[in-house]
C-alpha cells in the first residue's frame, strides 16, 4: 500500500482515501461496481450500517463515502473518511488512528456470514445497483456522454459502463462475489491519502501493511481513419450532440492548452460561435480525456440544428489547425488555466484526485512546475497539435 501525507492547515477537518485501482474488464465491471456497496454496509468490527453510524457519530459527526471511476483503461474504487482534526479535539484525542482502522476495517475486513458476504447485503444492493443502471437515461447530458464513450472506445475497456451490465446482476451470489473481492485486494495497486494538518502523524503507529503493488498502465490509442455517426432516439425536448476527438499521447499540456481555447468556458470558440454567435446550442463546451487520449465535444441544441451544429464545430477545429487563434485567445487560456490549478488546493478532494492522477502515471506532481510549462507554450505549438487531432465518433441523441 502506497501511503501520502497531503500537508494544509486550510481545513478544521483531515481526509483519509484508500483507492483501489485495477484493470478494468468486461468480466469484473459488475462486481466492482457491487463490492463496495456491500462492504459499507458492514465490517468485521461493526457489524451493519447502524454501528457504523453510530461509530461516525462517536468520532464527533465523521462521514463515510463511496466512489467508483474510469482512469484510463483501469477502474478506481474510493473509499473515504472524513473527520475533525485532532488538533480540534479535547483531551489529546487521536482521531486519525481511529479514522484509519475504520477505513481499513470497512475496506480490508468485511463482514462475512460462513465465509462469505451477507446474502441480504449483496441481494439488497444487486438492487439498488439495478436502480442505478436504470436509471442511467434520466440525466441525458451523462447519458449522451457514455453512449459516445461506448462507441468511441468499443475495443478497448475504457468503453465498458462503469456500473457494469444489469444482465449480469441475478447471476451475482454473495459467494461469488467474495472471490472477486479477495481477487480484487489481491491484484490492486492500493494507495492511502491523509489530508489535513497532518504534519505531526507518524504514520508508522498505525501499523498499515505497506506491501506495495504495481499494476500495468495502458494509455489507449485509437487510430479512426473515418467519422463514425451515431444516432439514436428518444422522448427528449433538446438534442445532445456529443463529439469523440482523437489526441496525440503526448504533449498534454499543449493538448490541455488546445482543448481550454476550443471549449472551456465562455471565451472559447464553442462557446462564442456555437452557442452565442450563431445560437445553434443551448450549451457548448470540451473536456480532455488525457488519461484516454481524447477530447469530448458536448452541445445541447434543437434537433433540427444538427447539421449546422455539426458544421460551425467542425469549423472551429479547421480554423484552429489553420492558426486562426489569437494571442488574446492563448492568454485567455492560459489564465483559465491557472485559476483551475488555484483550485486544486481549494478543496480535499481536489488535491487527492490531482496527487492520485499524477502518482499513478509516475509524473511530475509539482503545480508550479506544470504552471510554467502552460506558460512557455506558444501559437505554433497548438497550431502543431490541432494539425494531429481528428474526428473519431459523432453521437447525436434526438427524437
Amino acid at each position: 500500500m502506497k501511503i501520502r501525507k497531503i500537508e494544509t492547515k486550510k481545513f478544521k477537518t483531515n481526509v483519509y482515501a484508500l483507492y483501489l485501482t485495477i484493470p478494468l474488464t468486461k468480466e469484473n465491471a459488475t462486481y466492482n461496481a457491487l463490492i463496495p456497496t456491500v462492504l459499507k454496509r458492514g465490517c468485521e468490527k461493526y457489524n451493519n450500517q447502524l454501528e457504523i453510524s453510530k461509530k461516525l457519530e462517536e468520532m464527533y459527526d465523521a462521514t463515510f463515502g463511496i466512489g467508483i471511476a474510469k482512469v484510463g483503461n483501469n477502474e478506481v474504487l474510493k473509499f473515504y473518511i472524513e473527520s475533525l482534526n485532532n488538533n480540534y479535539l479535547p483531551n489529546n484525542e487521536d482521531l486519525s488512528k481511529t479514522s484509519i482502522e475504520m477505513l481499513i476495517n470497512i475496506v480490508m475486513k468485511p463482514y462475512l456470514i460462513n465465509g462469505k458476504f451477507d446474502e441480504d447485503y449483496v441481494n439488497q444492493e444487486k438492487e439498488n445497483l439495478k436502480k442505478v443502471i436504470e436509471s442511467r437515461k434520466d440525466n441525458k447530458d451523462t447519458y449522451a456522454t457514455n453512449r459516445l464513450l461506448e462507441e468511441m472506445f468499443k475495443e478497448e475497456p475504457y468503453g465498458l459502463y462503469k456500473f457494469g451490465n444489469i444482465e449480469e446482476i441475478d447471476n451475482i451470489t454473495s459467494e461469488k462475489l467474495y472471490e472477486k473481492y479477495k481477487e480484487l485486494i489481491k491484484n490492486a495497486e492500493k494507495h492511502l491519502y491523509i489530508v489535513g494538518d497532518v504534519e505531526n502523524l507518524n504514520i508508522q503507529e498505525y501499523h498499515i501493511d505497506e506491501e506495495e503493488i504495481k499494476i500495468t498502465k495502458e494509455f489507449p490509442i485509437k487510430e479512426q481513419l473515418e467519422e463514425k455517426i451515431v444516432k439514436e432516439k428518444m422522448d427528449i425536448t433538446q438534442g445532445k450532440l456529443v463529439i469523440g476527438l482523437n489526441t496525440p499521447n503526448e504533449n498534454r499540456e499543449i493538448i490541455a492548452l488546445y482543448n481550454t481555447i476550443l471549449g472551456k468556458g465562455a471565451n472559447s470558440k464553442l462557446f462564442l460561435n456555437v452557442r452565442e454567435k450563431e445560437g445553434l446550442a443551448y450549451s457548448a463546451g470540451s473536456t480532455y480525456l488525457k488519461r484516454n487520449n481524447a477530447i469530448i465535444i458536448s452541445t445541447g441544441i434543437e434537433v433540427s440544428k444538427y447539421n449546422k451544429a455539426v458544421e460551425v464545430i467542425k469549423k472551429q477545429l479547421k480554423d484552429m489547425q489553420e492558426g486562426n487563434i489569437t494571442e488574446k485567445e492563448i492568454k485567455d487560456a492560459k489564465q483559465f488555466i491557472n485559476a483551475g490549478l488555484n483550485l486544486i488546493n481549494e478543496s480535499s478532494e481536489n488535491m487527492i484526485e490531482y496527487t492520485f492522477d499524477k502518482e499513478l502515471y509516475n509524473e511530475e506532481i509539482d503545480i508550479e512546475k506544470y504552471r510554467k510549462s502552460i506558460e512557455k507554450i506558444t501559437k505554433e505549438d497548438i497550431v502543431e497539435i490541432a494539425k494531429q487531432i481528428n474526428i473519431d465518433t459523432i453521437y447525436f441523441l434526438g427524437n
